[in-house]
């Protein structure tokens, strides 16, 4: 039973999303109005574990719910475009009207270039461009008063195949197609998408950035989640493995899953035991996150968030930052938003950074 309540893996799905309803009903109400609502587009800014994939997949659910046709999550690639056009096709077919289908006579195909269902004819397959195809589908799909929606992942910045979406989403929208758009991806690909002179559209897109979890709405899901269990962790413990996630969806379902291994039904849990678990939960975080996080980055860039370990505050100074790498604070600069747009930090204020990632300051300590 603990597995479907905690999930502790990338792309798992766990029972309950914490801390992300006003997302959800947010969108969710821009899919119950007229097509061309401002929140049937958006952009979620996420760092890495926020969550981001799992709260993609809640929306495919919720939207399905509403008779909308989903594309589920697709991460943005050379092969992305086509596969959108498949997913489409493969969940719309349910709810084409088949006495809708053309008529073919002495061996003519469809004007709008279907074959059957959903289906094109081998020309239009082999000859259309993607905002053809994807164009005909809407049209016959909003005809049968089902809407299209399209989730893209790991939103990549300066992607063609990004231009093309959104430059057909843009052509749907006008013509009052019933069709809907989520991106998910770093903040850093989401800032250069947006000013992407080609997509100024998505300007209009509603922007949501997923903040770390608040350690009461974390705290008030492990109360509801281990008495489900039957597993009696008190107060002052469960609250110790809130605060102990940093605001991390992944850390909380590492925890959780780590406690109710730990745990016994019906008998009282020990600090040893929620101890064991978080620092479990630290050692899978660091080796699933962490490491592979700096395994991405250069040799200068771990330079710079090595040098931000020697501050206690969890807030260091660009100048200080550069002082250390005995480099010029314009060098500097040039790594701060290498890192900012890998979503490793973030600005706290003007002039200093601090780490975006939950424990990646005492990783990096416990390997100098």
């Amino acid at each position: 039973m603990t597995e479907p309540i905690f999930s502790p893996s990338f792309g798992n799905r766990p029972s309950y999303l914490v801390g992300r309803e006003t997302v959800i009903s947010t969108f969710i109400s821009g899919l119950e109005q007229e097509p061309g609502n401002r929140d049937r587009a958006m952009l979620m800014l996420g760092q890495r574990g926020s969550g981001k994939t799992v709260l993609l997949w809640e929306l495919a659910d919720r939207a399905r719910k509403l008779g909308f046709v989903v594309a589920t999550p697709t991460v943005a690639s050379e092969d992305m475009l086509e596969r959108i056009v498949e997913k489409i096709q493969e969940a719309g077919e349910p709810y084409v009207n088949k006495r809708c289908l053309p008529k073919f006579t002495g061996g003519s195909l469809s004007v709008f270039g279907f074959s059957a269902g959903l289906e094109f004819t081998r020309d239009v397959q082999e000859t259309k461009s993607f905002q053809f195809k994807l164009t005909q589908l809407a049209r016959k799909l909003t005809e049968q008063e089902h809407g299209i929606l399209i989730l893209i992942d790991e939103l990549q910045a300066n992607s063609p195949e990004i231009r093309q979406l959104v430059t057909a989403y843009q052509e749907l929208v006008g013509e009052r197609l019933n069709v809907a758009l989520v991106m998910a991806g770093l903040p850093g690909a989401v800032c250069a998408t947006l000013n992407d002179r080609v997509l100024t559209f998505l300007n209009r897109a509603r922007k949501v950035t997923l903040e770390p979890l608040s350690v009461g709405d974390v705290d008030a899901y492990y109360q509801r989640a281990f008495e489900e269990l039957c597993l009696d962790i008190p107060s002052h413990l469960r609250l110790c493995a809130a605060r102990a996630t940093q605001g991390s969806p992944y850390m909380l379902q590492l925890i959780g899953y780590n406690i109710a291994n730990r745990c016994k039904a019906g008998e009282r849990a020990a600090r040893e035991q929620i101890d064991g678990a978080i620092e479990a939960s630290k050692v899978d975080f660091e080796n699933d996150v962490c490491e592979t996080t700096l395994a991405a980055l250069s040799d200068q860039d771990v330079a710079f968030l090595s040098a931000m370990t020697d501050d206690e505050d969890a807030v260091s100074r660009i100048s200080d930052v550069a002082k250390r790498m005995s480099v010029t604070p314009d060098y500097a600069q040039k790594y701060r938003r290498r890192l900012i747009d890998a979503g490793v930090i973030e600005q706290a204020r003007r002039g200093y950074v601090r780490f975006a990632v939950p424990y990646m300051a005492d990783y990096l300590s416990s390997q100098l």
